[in-house]
Order: structure tokens, then C-alpha cells, then sequence
């Protein structure tokens, strides 16, 4: 792959070189004549020992010699770009990379697949627009906190890079769109039939997402399968119904902490024609035993839910999900007060399936249900139950049958 997909060794942090200036000088100080072209069957050896480099050490082995300034810029070490560090000019950095990987392609750098730029706050729209310009075969882009990040930008790079699937804009609160309409706010269709290739969005703490831009998004990125708008707390239900009518592969959903959403909301979700595996709508503290039941009924497929911190959801919803969901794998209903020992046994009885269950403060347990889940669930490896009032006996009679589970407690008494 490329020397970028390795372990980030030396990333760029504070008080660390610019990586525009390696490159510049790395450039600048090889002379006027060409090297000797030195293929990857003069020297495998070096060449793969490059593909393990970050991009800063890459830069910098380009300025030792002429043999390893052809090696390092061997367009196969370049299919991956990686940056990180506050003081970083990713903007200079990104524009002088480019331009150095388009020589051989003037103005096209064909070669660049993979551009990772999270927390580099000073990253602006500058260089997204660069690689907007310069590189039609990206597929996979991540500026997680990058806030100086905009909507225009992103315009640009998902209107001129076709084949973008993965898309990581968490913590960009200038954020509040994807679509090829430069105005979120018209409501438009995608232009002339176009659609965005987009399989992958994190949109977690863009803060200024609402309503509209998640249609938008629904309209113009209908392959999404993998949704996350973590913290996005202006969102209500009626957003979630644009999901419903635009993007039917959908299988992972996190909603967490959306505070405005509740069963309504989650019905529209659930409605995806069992499409959705994963589904996290925990502190959505409106959805009650009702949300639970349009979840059962229509996500029979699903494997993981994460529901903490809904208060409202009891055993009769508990029972629901376990009759309807039959293949979770992964349950989160810590701090639900109202879930008990009853809603336990029934959990226990139809997922035997269930590996991980985390019921972190449910004060209700008493232990009948963890025995229960000591017998019928076979392939339990992860049990919490911090801050729950479960006797040691409980405890070691869950270790005794299953002896691979890890157990997460606050109990002194258990060992």
C-alpha cells in the first residue's frame, strides 16, 4: 500500500519542523540534473523499508542522496498522506506535497488515495481546496478538528473527487452540509442525477447540523452505510425521516446524545427494511419503552445497541428488543434504573448469542438475572456491573460458568 499506512513514527507535534519545509528543501537542494532513475528492482530492500515511514521522516529521507530522493518519491509510497500537529501549515503542507507528486502528471497527482490531516487546527479550506484540484482518485479523507474546515471547502472536494467514500468531519462545526449544491439550504436534488459515492460519514460534534443539512445529506448521499452524528443536538425527529426515504443501506447509526430525539424519531430509523446492525442512541434521554418496541419489530438483524442512559426504557421494552432481536451480540443499558432482574431473564432466554452487556448502574439488579444470564448466554465475554448491588456469590457463580467473561465490578468482596 503505502509508506503512509504504517505506524505514524515522529508525527508532526509542537515545536516539531514543518513538513512544507522538508519538502521544500528537499526539492530545492537536489541538483539541477536529474537523478538516475533507481527502480524498485534495484533496491526492494530500501523501497520497503520506506513503505513504513510517516510522511514527515519520508520527506526527510528524500534530502539525504540522490539514490533515496528517487526512492522516497516512488508514486507507490504515496497512495496515503498523513499529517498531525498544532503548529503543522498543513495548508503550505498539503499544496507543496502536491505539487511535488504532480510532476509527473502536471497539475493531476493520480496516485493519492488517502489524506489524514486530523488535529491540525490550522488546516483551512486553502487545502482542501488543493486536493479538490489536484487529486481525483481520493477515496478516504479524515480532518477531525480541523475547525477552520467549511462547508465550501467540503463542496469542493466531494464535487471533484468522485470516487471519495470515507469522509471524517467530526468536530468541524463550520460544518453543516454534504452535497453538490453549494447552499444547504436550497432544496434541491443532486445535479443532473449525480450522487455523492460517500459509504462512511462522521459528522460527530458539528454542532451546527440541523434539520435541512441532514436532508441534504440523505438526498445527496444515498450509499451511506456507516452514519455518525454523535452530539449533534440540534436534530430533531423529523430529520431522521429523510434517512428512511434516501439512504436504505444503512447499517450502522449512532445518534448519541441528541437530545431533541425520541420514539418517533427512532421509528423512522428503525423503518430501514431491517437494514441497520448497529444502532447507539444512548443519553437520548426522550426514548422510552415505545421507541424499544419499533426497534424490535422492524430491526430483527441487529447486533448492537448502545442505550445507556436511557431512563425511560424498562423491562417491557428490554423484553421486546430480546424477542425481536434474537442476534444482538452487544447490549448497553447501563444507567436505565427501571431495567430488573425480569427484563434479564427474558434478555437471557431468546440472544443466547449475547457476548458483551454492560449494566453499569442499573440499581434494580438484585442477581436473579445474572444467573440467568450465566446459564443462557454460552458465549458472554464482557459483563458490567459497576455500581450495581450484586452479591459476590452472583459473581462467582457467573465466573464458574463462564470463565472466559470478563467482569467489570465495584463489589470489594469479589476477586
Amino acid at each position: 500500500m503505502g509508506a503512509n499506512n504504517g505506524k505514524q513514527c515522529g508525527s508532526e507535534g509542537k515545536g516539531s519542523s514543518s513538513i512544507s519545509s522538508d519538502v521544500s528543501s528537499g526539492t530545492d537542494h537536489t541538483p539541477t540534473k536529474a537523478p538516475r532513475n533507481v527502480t524498485a528492482s534495484e533496491d526492494p530492500v530500501v523501497l520497503q523499508i520506506f513503505a513504513h515511514l510517516s510522511t514527515p521522516q519520508l520527506c526527510r529521507c528524500a534530502r539525504v542522496c540522490r539514490r533515496w530522493y528517487s526512492l522516497a518519491w516512488d508514486p507507490r509510497l504515496w497512495r496515503t498522506i498523513r499529517l498531525s500537529g498544532e503548529l503543522l501549515h498543513a495548508d503550505r503542507a498539503l499544496k507543496v506535497l502536491t505539487q511535488r507528486l504532480c510532476q509527473d502528471t502536471p497539475n493531476v497527482c493520480l496516485t493519492l488515495e488517502m489524506v489524514v490531516a486530523s488535529g491540525c487546527p490550522r488546516l483551512s479550506d486553502r487545502g482542501l481546496r488543493v486536493l479538490g484540484q489536484c487529486c481525483p482518485e481520493l477515496r478516504h479523507l479524515e480532518v477531525a478538528g480541523c475547525y477552520n474546515v467549511s462547508n465550501e471547502a467540503v463542496f469542493d472536494v466531494v464535487s471533484r473527487c468522485p470516487n471519495l467514500e470515507h469522509l471524517d468531519v467530526s468536530g468541524c462545526p463550520k460544518v453543516t452540509c454534504i452535497s453538490l449544491t453549494q447552499e444547504s439550504s436550497l432544496p434541491l436534488s443532486p445535479l443532473h442525477g449525480q450522487e455523492i459515492g460517500l459509504r462512511y460519514l462522521d459528522m460527530t460534534d458539528c454542532t451546527s447540523l440541523e434539520d435541512e443539512g441532514l436532508r441534504a445529506i440523505a438526498l445527496h448521499c444515498p450509499l451511506l452505510t456507516h452514519l455518525y452524528l454523535r452530539r449533534c443536538t440540534r436534530l430533531t425527529d423529523e430529520a431522521l425521516r429523510q434517512l428512511t426515504l434516501h439512504c436504505p443501506a444503512l447499517r450502522q447509526l449512532s445518534l448519541s446524545d441528541c437530545h431533541l430525539l425520541g420514539d418517533f424519531g427512532l421509528r423512522e430509523v428503525a423503518r430501514m427494511e431491517g437494514q441497520l446492525r448497529h444502532l447507539s442512541v444512548a443519553h437520548c434521554s426522550r426514548i422510552t419503552d415505545v421507541g424499544m418496541r419499533y426497534v424490535a419489530r422492524y430491526c430483527p438483524r441487529l447486533r448492537y445497541l448502545n442505550a445507556r442512559g436511557c431512563e425511560g426504557i424498562t423491562d417491557q421494552g428490554l423484553s421486546h428488543l430480546a424477542r425481536g432481536c434474537p442476534k444482538l451480540r452487544a447490549l448497553d443499558v447501563g444507567r436505565c434504573p427501571l431495567v430488573s432482574d425480569m427484563g434479564l431473564e427474558v434478555l437471557a432466554r431468546c440472544c443466547a448469542g449475547l457476548r458483551r452487556l454492560s449494566l453499569k448502574g442499573c440499581e434494580s439488579l438484585t442477581g436473579r438475572g445474572l444467573k440467568a444470564l450465566a446459564t443462557g448466554c454460552p458465549e458472554l465475554q464482557m459483563l458490567n456491573v459497576q455500581e450495581c448491588e450484586v452479591p459476590a456469590e452472583v459473581l462467582r457463580l457467573i465466573r464458574r460458568h463462564r470463565r472466559r467473561c470478563v467482569i467489570e465490578h465495584t463489589n470489594p468482596a469479589f476477586y
